[in-house]
């Protein structure tokens, strides 16, 4: 496994090492020995996997509130989307920034997304299948969502009229969201 750090700490795309020859290829996914040699420590709990039919398809942007909020390693093993995570922890340096990486079939690559960060997708295919990880149990109560087209975030996914879910559709700005994330180390937190 190879680790690309991006520009919001803790947020890294994860490329494994692919073995091929004349009969195809293989590819480990995921190890706990691996990912640790590369400084991801989560242990995760759950796998999940979503289909979306078409072309322009957004989901997110996506995070479960203290104490259920989840790290997320994410792939993508039929077409190809924009994966973006977000900041939302108050306090931190790069709070309401955001990063994208195209994850595909094609590319293999996987972002890792660590708790504190916000979590969504737009398919660039029809038909894209998206696996990913995560280290916490779903917990309904706790699901949460801030508009996809926040202007204080300001991501940028190449679509201008995607298609959404009623629940994407009615998530509030963050301004106006019960986030509960907080940087550690900030005031809030009780640092410096």
């Amino acid at each position: 496994m190879r680790r690309i750090d991006t520009k919001l700490p803790g947020v890294c795309i994860v490329e494994p090492e692919l073995h091929g020859d004349a009969r195809g290829w293989f590819m480990e996914t995921y190890s706990t020995a691996a990912m640790r040699a590369i400084g991801i420590d989560a242990a995760f709990v759950q796998d999940n996997q979503s289909f979306s039919a078409g072309r322009g398809t957004l989901r997110g942007i996506h995070f479960q509130n203290e104490p259920m909020a989840q790290a997320k390693l994410v792939r993508v093993v039929r077409g190809a989307v924009l994966d973006v995570a977000v900041d939302l922890r108050r306090g931190s340096p790069t709070y309401r920034q955001w990063v994208a990486v195209e994850l595909s079939a094609e590319n293999r690559r996987m972002l890792y997304i660590p708790r504190g960060f916000g979590h969504g997708f737009v398919t660039l295919t029809d038909e894209a299948n998206f696996c990913y990880k995560v280290d916490n149990l779903y917990c309904p109560e706790l699901d949460r969502g801030v508009r996809w087209n926040d202007p204080s975030i300001g991501v940028d996914w190449g679509v201008e009229d995607p298609i959404l879910s009623k629940k994407d559709m009615n998530s509030p700005l963050l301004a106006d969201s019960d986030c509960n994330f907080v940087y550690e180390g900030s005031e809030e937190e009780g640092g410096a």
